[in-house]
């Protein structure tokens, strides 16, 4: 496959997503020590790993199968969390992208809740959908992750179903283990619908900052 993923900034009246640097790691420290409760079944680093966690995430977009964001609050400045394109895949030519995950996402505990996330995936999928002209969108989940599959379906993606032992645990004392993935989508043919849904949903919560 020859297509790269390379994000650009979207911008948002909440969120604004940024191509994940170094400069990212003192916001992002911060942001990850918020009510790490919130994170049972997610790996999300803590303040002193966050900068090994830039360099794996900055590695994995050097060849081309990941787009990490660090996601910014347009009312503070502040990165709040990331979140990232992953897994590209072209099924009928190499240098078109029929689909994409995404997926690397957490947000601080303050964060949650507030419009930030619904907005955040509405930038990414209209990104992919109208200017990648994907044909599918994938997002996964622990399968016992219900706070994460009820937010993946707050955004409108369809669940598919679970496949069984399909990745490694990230949940606190299952290393080495296997997880249950939970999968969702949303295709090409139902994104104009989903986008007027999400787009009603993110415009509440902006009213609700005014």
């Amino acid at each position: 496959m020859s297509f790269r993923l390379e994000g650009p900034v979207l911008e948002g009246a909440l969120v604004r997503l940024e191509p994940l640097e170094h400069r990212h790691a003192d916001d992002l420290a911060v942001a990850a020590e918020e009510n790490r409760g919130t994170y049972a079944y997610t790996w999300v680093p803590r303040a002193d790993e966050v900068g090994d966690y830039v360099d794996a995430q900055l590695a994995r977009a050097a060849t081309g199968r990941l787009a990490p964001y660090a996601q910014i609050s347009l009312a503070t400045g502040r990165a709040l969390g990331a979140t990232s394109y992953w897994e590209p895949r072209s099924w009928l030519d190499e240098d078109r992208l029929d689909a994409v995950e995404i997926g690397f996402t957490w947000l601080a505990g303050s964060a949650q809740g507030t419009g930030v996330n619904a907005e955040a995936k509405f930038l990414l999928f209209r990104h992919a959908f109208e200017e990648w002209g994907v044909s599918r969108v994938d997002l996964k989940s622990d399968a016992r992750n219900s706070r994460s599959r009820a937010a993946i379906e707050s955004v409108g993606a369809r669940f598919e179903g679970v496949l069984r032992n399909w990745s490694r645990s990230w949940a606190p004392g299952e290393d080495g283990r296997l997880r249950d993935t939970a999968v969702f989508s949303i295709t090409a043919d139902e994104w104009p619908e989903r986008r007027v849904r999400l787009e009603e949903r993110v415009a509440r919560f902006r009213s609700r900052t005014r």
